[in-house]
C-alpha cells in the first residue's frame, strides 16, 4: 500500500429493487481522504434533495465529469458492502468495483478489482478494495476521536450489515480481535425498522423504516415501563409479523387485559406503554451485552456505531452504567458514515495518522458559494432581536454537518422557554407528529449547570439525553420531554462553532437567555438543506423570521 495515495471511498451498493422510496439500503454516501483528512465527503441525499438515497450510482460519473468531486490521476478506492452485495457499478458502468462474495468477518479489507473509464476508449485499472459494512461502522469512529486506545472494546450494532447486525471486536497491543459477531440481537433493532406492532402504533408503513426509530424513541418517552405488556410481548414474538392482523392484536389486548382498542391512536396511554416497553427491552438487552463484554475483557474505553447507536436513552444508560473510562460515538453512527469508516480504516491500513475532525464535513457541492465571511457583532445582536421577540430562524453556514443531526450549520432556532413556540416549530413549521421532541442547544458551562446527571462530551453530537434540574425546566420547558429529560447539544467554545457560540453567549450574558431550539433546517421527509439557495427557498416556504447564510442575517 502506497500511504500517499488518497483514498476514495463509497458506499453505494444498489438496493434490490429500485422503488421511490429505500427498502433494504439507504443513505448512499462518499469520502475522499488522503494523509488521514477528509478532503471531500457527501451524503447523497443533500445533493440529490431525495430522504436516505440509494442512487450514489446514478449520480457518481457526473459528480467526477463536473469536478464537484475532484479526483486526482491516481487514488485507491475502497467499496463498503452490505448484506444485499458487494459490488459497485455506476450508471453507465464506467466506475465498476467487484470483489469475492464475503464468508467471514475479519480485521482486514479484501483486494477487489476496479475500472474507471476515464474517456471515450481510455480507461484504467485502480487499486481497490472491500470494506465490511461492520467495519465501516467501528472506524467512523476515528475521524472525530482520533486513533483507537488501547484497550477498547469496539461495537457495531446495526439494523443489518453485511453478516450480522452485531458485531464486538477487543482492540488490544494495537490489534483488532474478533470476540463475536451473529443476528441474535436482531430482534431488538427490528423493534425499531421492521415490526408490526411499533410500526402501526405510530401509523408507519414498512417503507418508513428509516425515519420509524426516532419517532417510537420519541414516543416512548410519554409511556411506562411494564413487566406484565413485555411478558405479553414476548410470549407473542412481540407480534414482528403480524402485518394487517391488527385485529388479532386487539383481540389479545383485550384478553390479556381487558382494555378495548378498536385503531392505533397515538393519544392512547396503554399504546404509549407498549412503546416504552419496546425501549426498555432494547435498553437492558443491550446494556447486559456490553456489561459481558466488559467483564470478558476489561476493556477501559468503547468505541460504538451503528444505526443502533442513535438510541440516545440507551447511550446515556450505557454511559451511567461507569463500566470504561470513556465512550465514543461519532455524530454520523449510522449509515451516512459508513464512506469516512472505510475511508479511516484503508488509510490506518496504510500507516496514516487519522486526524480528528469537525463534524462540518459535507462539502461536495458548496465549493463555489461565499464562506468568509466573519461573524459580526451586529448580526449577533440583530438575530438575538429575532429571536427575542418569538421569531424562527434558519442557519444555512458554511460546511454540513455529516449524519442525521442539524449541529448548528444546518438548523432551525428559537427560543427554548416556551411550549407554544416549541409546537409550532415543530409541528407547524416542520410538520412533525405531536409526540416528537426538539432538542436544545446551549453553552456547555449552562449544560453543567442545568443536568442532573454529570456532563459528557457526546452531548457536541446531540446523542445523550440529560435530566433536567426541577429549577431549570421552566426556563427550558420548550424543549423538556415528557420524562423531564432533553437532548442537549453543547457547545464549548468559538472553535466548535463561531456563530453559535457568540449567539448563545449573547443571549446568556445580556438576557438570561439559557438555551435555544436547535432542529435541522428541513420539513417531515425532506433532507437537510444543504445550499443556500435551498435555504432560501425552505425559509420562504416555511415563514421564517430570519435567515442567516454565511454569517448574515436576512430578515424575511
Amino acid at each position: 500500500m502506497n500511504k500517499n495515495k488518497p483514498t476514495l471511498a463509497i458506499f453505494g451498493i444498489k438496493d434490490r429493487f429500485v422503488t421511490e422510496k429505500t427498502t433494504f439500503v439507504h443513505d448512499h454516501n462518499l469520502c475522499l481522504m488522503q494523509d488521514g483528512k477528509v478532503l471531500q465527503y457527501l451524503q447523497l441525499e443533500r445533493f440529490s434533495r431525495r430522504k436516505y438515497d440509494n442512487r450514489l450510482y446514478e449520480f457518481l460519473e457526473d459528480l467526477i465529469d463536473s469536478k464537484l468531486l475532484n479526483l486526482p490521476d491516481d487514488y485507491d478506492i475502497v467499496n463498503v458492502n452490505i448484506f444485499v452485495g458487494n459490488t459497485f457499478i455506476s450508471k453507465s458502468g464506467r466506475l465498476r468495483v467487484e470483489s469475492n462474495l464475503q464468508k467471514e468477518l475479519k480485521p482486514d479489507l479484501d483486494e477487489a478489482q476496479a475500472w474507471f473509464q476515464y474517456a471515450d476508449w481510455e480507461g484504467k485499472e485502480i487499486n481497490a478494495y472491500e470494506c465490511p459494512h461492520e467495519l465501516a461502522h467501528i472506524f467512523s469512529c476515528l475521524p472525530f476521536f482520533g486513533e483507537f486506545r488501547e484497550n477498547s472494546l469496539l461495537v457495531s450494532f446495526d439494523g443489518a450489515s453485511s453478516l450480522c447486525n452485531f458485531s464486538a471486536w477487543h482492540y488490544i497491543d494495537g490489534q483488532m480481535k474478533l470476540l463475536e459477531y451473529h443476528w441474535e440481537l436482531g430482534y431488538l433493532s427490528k423493534f425499531f425498522n421492521d415490526n408490526f406492532l411499533s410500526f402501526s402504533i405510530l401509523k408507519a408503513k414498512p417503507d418508513d423504516h428509516c425515519s420509524v426509530p426516532g419517532k417510537l424513541m420519541g414516543y416512548a418517552s410519554w409511556g411506562n415501563y411494564s413487566e406484565r405488556i413485555e411478558k405479553w410481548l414476548k410470549d407473542n414474538g412481540y407480534f414482528k409479523d403480524y402485518w394487517d392482523k391488527e385485529i388479532a392484536i386487539f383481540q389479545s389486548i383485550k384478553e390479556n387485559f381487558g382494555i378495548e382498542i378498536s385503531e392505533f391512536n397515538t393519544h392512547n396511554p396503554f399504546l404509549m406503554d407498549i412503546a416504552a416497553t419496546f425501549q426498555h427491552i432494547f435498553e437492558q438487552e443491550f446494556l447486559q451485552k456490553i456489561s459481558e463484554l466488559q467483564r470478558k475483557t476489561s476493556a477501559e474505553y468503547m468505541y460504538y456505531a451503528g444505526g443502533c447507536a442513535l438510541n440516545i436513552v440507551t447511550n446515556t444508560k450505557l454511559i451511567g452504567k461507569l463500566l470504561f473510562k470513556n465512550i465514543f460515538i461519532p455524530p454520523c453512527c449510522n449509515d451516512s458514515g459508513l464512506s469516512l469508516g472505510a475511508a479511516a480504516f484503508l488509510e490506518w491500513k496504510k500507516g496514516n495518522k487519522i486526524q480528528p475532525h469537525s463534524p462540518y464535513l459535507c462539502n461536495i457541492g458548496l465549493e463555489n458559494e461565499n464562506r468568509q465571511n466573519e461573524v459580526s457583532e451586529e448580526v449577533i445582536r440583530q438575530t438575538a432581536e429575532i429571536l427575542l421577540h418569538d421569531g424562527i430562524i434558519g442557519v444555512c453556514n458554511g460546511i454540513s454537518e455529516v449524519g442525521p443531526r442539524a449541529l448548528g450549520n444546518r438548523s432551525l432556532l428559537a427560543l427554548a422557554n416556551s411550549k407554544e413556540l416549541a409546537k409550532k416549530l415543530s409541528m407547524e413549521v416542520k410538520k412533525r407528529e405531536w409526540y416528537r421532541p426538539v432538542a436544545p442547544i446551549m453553552l456547555e458551562k449552562v449544560a453543567r449547570q442545568v443536568t442532573v446527571q454529570p456532563y459528557h462530551n457526546l452531548a457536541k453530537y446531540m446523542l445523550l439525553d440529560f435530566h433536567v434540574k426541577p429549577e431549570f425546566q421552566n426556563d427550558l420547558q420548550g424543549v423538556v420531554h415528557a420524562n423531564e429529560t432533553a437532548r442537549i447539544q453543547s457547545v464549548s467554545s468559538e472553535t466548535d462553532n463561531p456563530f453559535i457560540f457568540r449567539l448563545l453567549t449573547y443571549l446568556y450574558d445580556n438576557h438570561g437567555i439559557m438555551a435555544l431550539i436547535n432542529t435541522s433546517f428541513n420539513a417531515q421527509g425532506e433532507p437537510i438543506v444543504h445550499t443556500a439557495e435551498q435555504a432560501m427557498l425552505s425559509a420562504k416556504r416555511m415563514n421564517l423570521q430570519g435567515l442567516i447564510i454565511d454569517n448574515k442575517l436576512i430578515k424575511m
